[in-house]
């Protein structure tokens, strides 16, 4: 591992502890082992607002809060937080931030600045004051934002998406060193005309803790009963996640399967909305976000974790979710387009299954199918630990990190790409649990 000793290391990005979805434990994560390793950190970052698009009353008048957690310096950002989201209500969430990043004075000369994507906008603002103390500049890449407002189903995102693309390849030109988090973020920018040899794949790892307490205790403590198959979906409620296809796979398990229930615990854009749509659902129950001593074992007491998507969000991202869910052990179902990363992520590991996304009668059926089958249940859990062991540790993804940040040449590409074997083992599942 490189030596970050003496190292001074600017990191600007939206979102970080105390949110616990979505990017913000990755960049956190981070930035506390940069600091463990001896690099001064300097984080520029927002109001804790994510996944509620709340802002907490502390931070309502400030335009900017000083802070400090283990070992980093934290400044935090005020900026606009939209109530619902659109083309325009997230530009102005973006360029608020990036404007006030803009104005900002660090304590000391940086020797890296790290951009974490999203926010877009607020790289530029980071290539600017990389550019101005000669700092090598390396952007963390956890969504593409030309295709999420394509894929998203933001109100006028298909609108500004080219105007979005080509921004981003335009930021992303500016820096030394672009990692992203799967070998499909890798290839799309590749094809669009970035150098490969300046793209790393670094994988997001499993940023929680294990299971720790007992399964049917908590299940007893959640009201779920031992005869229940819970199907449960955890973190953002937003618009890309496209959750009325679970709303209405519930309402078919109230006529069809009513020993099925399905879960939705988190926040978000859409909760409001979803709640209103689901309101006359028997088999359908909302959760507020669990803490984050509980949430594993909230998660390992499900039968089956959720992940749904649009059918049009094909690789805009990957679900940060998903690493929490393959940590408990938990198989997942994954209504997601077969094509994207997540789909292939999901093959890859050998935990769960994929169907046909915003179709509620496939929902239901893989989690009925699931957990009509032991043996393949089993086989899920099974591959779901050896993945995490092999290929989601959190020292390894540091580690890569840390070289990515001090390092030219460096270009850690992953070799183990899913097999035709790996494949072949999910089609039989499907046609086991069909």
């Amino acid at each position: 591992m490189a030596d970050l000793s003496g190292q001074r290391i600017a990191v600007v990005g939206i979102n970080y502890a105390p949110e616990h979805a979505g990017v913000a434990p990755y960049t956190t994560n981070a930035c506390e082992h940069f600091a463990r390793e001896g690099a001064e950190v300097e984080v520029l970052t927002g109001v804790p607002h994510y996944p509620h698009w709340t802002v907490p009353g502390e931070y309502k008048w400030k335009l900017r809060t000083p802070e400090s957690h283990a070992g980093v310096s934290v400044q935090r950002l005020r900026h606009f937080v939209p109530r619902s989201q659109n083309a325009l209500s997230r530009a102005a969430y973006e360029a608020s931030f990036a404007a006030n990043v803009r104005v900002q004075r660090l304590p000391w000369q940086p020797t890296v600045v790290m951009a974490v994507v999203p926010s877009l906008l607020a790289a530029f603002s980071a290539a600017r004051l990389a550019a101005r103390h000669d700092a090598r500049l390396v952007i963390w890449v956890q969504d593409l934002m030309g295709q999420a407002c394509a894929q998203s189903g933001m109100a006028g995102g298909s609108q500004v998406s080219g105007l979005t693309g080509a921004l981003e390849r335009s930021v992303l030109r500016r820096a030394d060193r672009v990692i992203v988090i799967n070998e499909a973020f890798r290839s799309h920018l590749v094809g669009r005309g970035l150098s490969p040899d300046k793209v790393s794949v670094v994988r997001n790892w499993s940023h929680v803790d294990p299971p720790r307490g007992d399964r049917r205790s908590t299940r007893r403590r959640l009201g779920w009963r031992d005869d229940q198959v819970i199907a449960l979906h955890s973190g953002n409620m937003g618009l890309k996640q496209g959750l009325e296809n679970v709303v209405e796979a519930a309402r078919e398990a109230s006529s069809q399967q009513p020993h099925v229930r399905f879960v939705l615990m988190g926040d978000g854009s859409q909760r409001a909305e979803l709640e209103t749509l689901g309101k006359d659902v028997a088999g359908l129950e909302f959760l507020p976000p669990a803490p984050n001593d509980e949430f594993a074992d909230v998660l390992a007491a499900a039968d089956v974790l959720l992940v749904n998507e649009r059918a049009s969000a094909v690789d805009m991202s990957l679900p940060s979710k998903l690493t929490s869910y393959l940590r408990t052990g938990a198989p997942v179902l994954a209504a997601v387009p077969s094509g994207g990363g997540t789909a292939t992520e999901v093959a890859r590991s050998g935990a769960g299954l994929v169907v046909t996304p915003e179709e509620p009668q496939a929902l239901l059926d893989g989690v009925v199918g699931i957990s009509q089958h032991p043996e393949v249940l089993e086989r899920f859990r099974a591959s779901a630990r050896d993945y995490v062991a092999r290929h989601l540790s959190a020292e390894g993804a540091l580690g890569q990190l840390t070289e990515a940040l001090t390092t030219d040449g460096f270009d850690p590409y992953p070799q183990d790409a899913a097999t035709p074997g790996r494949q072949r083992v999910q089609q039989t599942d499907r046609e086991t649990v069909a």
